[in-house]
């Protein structure tokens, strides 16, 4: 592989789902414009991916793909290597694939001889064979605080109420989280290994303006420095690429208009989109929104929303299938809420925009950061019945708040508006306090060897 002798080199080594990757992207993008050289590792169906990603959006970096080979299995074949295309009850055996595709993993390292590892939360025995080969790894974490710490608080205090009571997670939620089973069965040192292999300081794709207090505890609790690298932001492409959907936005007013997506992996089921559809119906907004399915799934929009509902909303509603520039329709002036799912990525983007949130979460670490951003101000969180149920009703409701009750949403978009401020004041700052630490981890090791 091509070797950048007069730069340091990375290599990057995210778990193979869309939420996780991208953050390591975009981290890449920053980093190889401080002449470090990145080597981004993942299978190739990713790879496929983020190749077009950096055709379009990226310039004078450096940035090579390296591929992971996971073992061929009949049910686990190529193209089911990343958590975006395999179907939910594959999850488990994608995961035991990953955890065997250590001796691929051993032999890029090997080639490449990074001058620093850094890797994310399902490959702690990466971190090991890297610290064999005196190769410093840091854990870099996609997600921000809050969920590392409520956890880690509940494994380190037991039943110790956890310190901040804005922050809680519901029975349902716990038993809807589909990794939580697999880091009870592997033990605390699977769920919070991580940080203690983590070599100096802990990288959290996070900002001191949107959980400061949870970042300064997190610290305490896993006891290593926390170096934010957030917000990472992707932007926005040129509208001219989108042209149907930034000209609908264009002929509408301020603030008049709600984008609802619930992310690149959450599919809401039938009875959800019914729901949600009721819901738009009964607040009378404008609206766009983004439904996906499953992929290999074969079934029409038109057949899973109520009759009649495209023809009674056609002035005022857009319809997306599968994408849509996320970001660049949360700059746009005429959104004045974003109904989302609450992935820590898209919690950051809407904030980064200014936009309030309309809280939706639907699994593992989105109720907390769902509750976060309540807290902060500048979110509300639909209201839900037994077993995480919403209705159109709920929907509608806290759609209202958002965009027709003026003070209420004045106040929201304030305080969306305020942390937005913050989070740009300190993008330089920790940019530049993360390069230090890696430049100066990666020369303190370069002299032990």
């Amino acid at each position: 592989m091509e070797r950048h002798p007069g730069s340091l080199r990375i290599l990057m080594f995210p778990w193979l789902a869309h939420g996780h990757i991208f953050p390591y992207l975009e981290l890449a993008k920053k980093l190889s414009r401080k002449n470090f050289q990145i080597y981004f590792c993942s299978t190739a169906i990713n790879l496929s991916s983020i190749s077009k990603a950096i055709e379009k959006n990226m310039c004078k970096i450096s940035i090579q793909l390296v591929e992971l080979h996971l073992p061929t299995w009949p049910e686990l074949p190529p193209h089911y290597h990343t958590t975006k295309n395999v179907p939910p009850d594959l999850l488990p055996k994608l995961l035991q694939a990953f955890q065997t595709s250590s001796s691929s993993f051993s032999d890029i390292i090997n080639s490449l001889k990074p001058d620093l590892l850094l890797y994310d939360c399902f490959q702690p025995w990466s971190a090991t064979l890297a610290s064999s080969l005196g190769i410093p790894a840091v854990h870099y974490s996609s997600a921000g605080a809050i969920m590392y710490t409520f956890y880690h608080h509940e494994f380190t205090c037991g039943n110790d109420n956890f310190p901040y009571k804005a922050i809680y997670v519901r029975d349902y939620e716990r038993i809807n989280w589909k990794y939580r089973s697999i880091i009870k069965d592997a033990g605390e040192d699977f769920a919070f290994g991580n940080f203690k292999r983590s070599c100096d300081i802990v990288l959290m794709n996070s900002c001191r303006a949107i959980e400061g207090k949870y970042i300064d505890y997190f610290s305490i609790l896993c006891q290593k420095k926390v170096v934010t690298v957030g917000p990472l932001v992707t932007k926005s492409d040129s509208e001219e690429d989108y042209p149907e959907i930034m000209e609908w936005l264009g002929k509408k007013n301020q603030f008049s208009t709600v984008f609802i997506s619930f992310g690149s992996e959450n599919y809401l089921s039938k009875e959800q989109i019914e729901e949600m559809a009721r819901g738009l119906e009964l607040c009378d907004v404008n609206f766009i929104w983004i439904v996906r399915f499953p992929v290999g799934n074969t079934i029409r929009i038109e057949e899973t929303l109520p009759e009649g509902f495209l023809d009674r909303v056609k002035e005022r509603g857009m319809i997306v299938h599968g994408w849509a520039p996320q970001t660049q329709i949360l700059a746009h002036p005429s959104i004045g809420g974003f109904v989302s799912h609450c992935g820590w990525s898209s919690l950051m983007e809407s904030i980064y925009f200014g936009v309030p949130v309309i809280a939706m979460p639907l699994k593992i670490d989105q109720p907390l950061n769902a509750r976060l951003i309540v807290e902060g101000g500048a979110a509300v969180e639909v209201v839900r019945g037994d077993g995480g149920r919403f209705t159109g009703e709920q929907v509608a409701k806290a759609i209202h708040k958002v965009i027709l009750e003026k003070k209420t949403g004045e106040g929201l978009r304030s305080k969306a508006i305020e942390l937005s401020k913050k989070m740009k004041d300190e993008e330089e700052v920790a940019m530049n306090e993360l390069f230090e630490q890696l430049l100066q981890l990666c020369i303190k090791y370069k002299q032990k060897l």
